[in-house]
């Protein structure tokens, strides 16, 4: 039997630096100094909006809302949605929603500028190591040579909202739908003037504004080395911050080593091309949970290539010899907490 350690996003990815408590009083009037605070469980995680402003808890109201349909949209496990739909169709075209479509077009552009290193039909791959079930076992190596037979985000056909894939080929967006969850949010709060706000969706960190006194959001990183301490932190403002790594979600084989959730495509095990942890750091969180994947799949190897055509991108990257680097672009606004190595990268 493999021993589990399931780990909860939340809890190891990114944690928010912030104070003041929230107002829970039905009668509470929120405004730019007071907060107003909504904590969610969806996406099998737990999530946190703070925000400030007049319109606050409206705002909010609005943006749970937003996220539970994308949840009932985009689950690759719950019968009723339009992922599961589309895996279950044998080969058949299928209608989806307009999120669903929107993602699977622009994962399939992710695929082509990362080389593959982001594939959405990896998942039945995925699913045979155990990580969406959490029966957990190392897979026959036929096995998966099998099923890499299917994986290949070019056989995907997409037409408006109509998607067809081949017999056996399946999809799972989880990649991409926290970050694309953090711009929705982000966009319905702007739509209230919402000025000031963080949010955290398992982990992945997305500020709207500054905090209120003007100052950037302080988001600290954890280390994948000692997962109760923070590795670093980041200044912030209009930003998100997502981190991709080996320690969130693995299980111990009975070989005694660690396997990640995070497949390589091209060969259909975890993982390990010498990095254990990859942040990203921008503008749209759909891009930066897409590259944080990407990026991490890609390794020493294949990651400057990645790197340079995201130039509005800054990445911080933990190497498994327990070495930082970050892009130049975060110059004055990172911290090293660690007791590792720092440095900003270098490219050729």
């Amino acid at each position: 039997m493999c021993k589990r350690n399931m780990r909860l996003a939340a809890m190891v990815v990114g944690c928010i630096l912030f104070s003041g408590c929230s107002q829970n009083s039905a009668e509470a009037k929120y405004d730019d100094t007071s907060p107003c605070s909504r904590d969610i469980f969806a996406m099998d995680t737990y999530m946190n909006l703070k925000v400030y402003g007049t319109n606050a808890d409206k705002a909010l109201s609005e943006a749970e809302e937003r996220i539970l349909t994308l949840e009932k949209e985009l689950s690759v496990t719950s019968d009723t949605s339009d992922i599961y739909k589309l895996n279950d169709a044998s080969g058949e075209p299928v209608q989806i929603c307009d999120d669903a479509a929107f993602l699977i077009e622009r994962s399939k552009e992710f695929g082509l500028t990362t080389s593959g290193c982001l594939d959405i039909t990896v998942f039945p791959v995925l699913r045979e190591w155990g990580f969406t079930t959490g029966e957990y076992s190392l897979p026959d190596k036929k096995r998966i040579s099998e099923l890499l037979e299917y994986v290949g985000f070019d056989r995907i056909q997409i037409n408006d909202n109509t998607v067809q894939l081949p017999e056996n080929v399946q999809i799972d967006l989880g990649a991409v739908t926290k970050g694309y969850t953090g711009d929705e949010v982000i966009n319905i709060l702007r739509s209230y003037n919402i000025k000031s706000g963080i949010i955290s969706l398992g982990g992945n960190v997305q500020a709207l504004g500054t905090k209120p006194d003007g100052k950037d959001w302080k988001v600290a990183v954890r280390d994948p080395f000692k997962t109760d301490t923070d590795m670093c932190i980041v200044e912030i403002a209009d930003k998100a911050v997502i981190t991709s790594g080996n320690y969130e979600r693995f299980f111990i084989g009975e070989d005694g080593k660690r396997y990640c959730h995070i497949i390589d495509p091209k060969d259909g095990f975890p993982a390990d091309n010498g990095f254990v942890s990859v942040t990203v750091i921008g503008e749209n969180g759909l891009t930066c949970d897409a590259l944080s994947t990407a990026v991490f799949v890609a390794g020493e190897e294949g990651a400057q290539e990645i790197i340079k055509s995201f130039p509005g991108y800054d990445f911080v990257i933990v190497s498994d010899k327990e070495k930082v680097f970050y892009t130049d672009g975060l110059t004055g606004h990172f911290q090293n907490t660690s007791t590792m190595d720092a440095e900003v990268m270098t490219f050729d």
